[in-house]
């Protein structure tokens, strides 16, 4: 999106409401009730979809329930979050999203994995900052880097916030860039370039972020994610590449195809454990404008 059409959220505020439904799974009761008992030891109160636990679908309630829960959230002027997570099938519920009123009262939307599709359907639809790299489980057992993130992000917003490092960044080939952050979950990104609810900026530079992981995905497969990117005309735009955790040590195989990659597309790739499907979960606001420096490793927010 271009830079004016930006449009930030108001933060969370003690107390605050925040929405929680489930786009691409069936949520088990038990787990919940533990993310509900955190959220709200953390000072924030709590509205679930009242479809959550259906399971008309077998892997998800039906696309319109999933739709209602989320477009009713969406409505709730008190709710000013709408966490969600992954699994499968989120897709379906974007033509039914009601992107207008996100337009006229925008709010904090974040998820990781499959929810990519709509957070980025989100942020191309209404030029609304969407967050990717948390969602609703990771109160299932709260960590200190994770609660670091979310009070970064979401309490205090990210303006005059650094990004807060986690682990060790690996430089996988070097140079420096910029660009608007843009990605998600490697495979769903890749699918989400053909879908018409998504579009990028004709003439803009997008860093991006992607994120795939061992138990999901062998290194081919991530290889034919990188080769559907790369043969896309969104790959002209795209200035560096930060691929987040794969595996507790990621095997050399993978790093190979990641230099491979950037050596083809000539653009910088840095490698982290910060983000993705592992034990950290960094927040990467979709749609504002960032720096990777790899030769000295560094990446800020603009």
């Amino acid at each position: 999106m271009e830079e004016d059409l930006i449009v930030q959220a108001k933060r969370l505020t003690p107390g605050g409401k925040i929405g929680i439904f489930c786009p691409c799974h069936v949520a088990d009761r038990a787990h919940y009730a533990q993310i509900f008992e955190e959220i709200e030891r953390q000072g924030f109160s709590v509205k679930a979809g009242k479809n959550i636990y259906r399971d008309s679908y077998g892997y998800a309630a039906s696309e319109k329930e999933r739709a209602a829960d989320l477009n009713a959230l969406i409505a709730d002027e008190k709710v000013g979050m709408v966490l969600f997570g992954g699994g499968e099938g989120g897709a379906e519920i974007l033509p039914l999203i009601d992107y207008e009123h996100i337009r006229r009262h925008p709010k904090l939307f974040s998820s990781y994995s499959d929810g990519t599709s709509i957070l980025n359907a989100i942020y191309a639809q209404t030029g609304l900052t969407t967050y990717y790299g948390m969602g609703a489980g990771v109160f299932a057992d709260l960590r200190q880097y994770d609660w670091q993130q979310f009070c970064a992000r979401f309490v205090e917003g990210y303006e005059g916030q650094g990004y807060i490092r986690g682990s060790r960044w690996r430089s996988i080939c070097p140079g420096r860039c910029e660009g608007t952050l843009i990605g998600g979950y490697g495979p769903q990104f890749a699918l989400t370039l053909a879908n018409p609810y998504f579009h990028y900026e004709k003439g803009e530079r997008y860093l991006l972020f992607l994120e795939d992981h061992e138990h999901f995905s062998e290194v081919g497969a991530v290889a034919s994610t990188l080769a559907f990117i790369e043969q896309s005309g969104f790959m002209r735009q795209v200035s560096g590449l930060i691929f987040g955790h794969y595996a507790q040590q990621p095997p050399d195989m993978l790093l190979q195809c990641l230099q491979r990659f950037g050596e083809r597309c000539h653009i910088p790739v840095a490698y982290t454990d910060d983000f993705g499907h592992g034990t950290r979960h960094a927040v990467f606001p979709l749609g504002i404008r960032a720096r990777l420096d790899v030769d000295n490793g560094r990446f800020d927010f603009c």
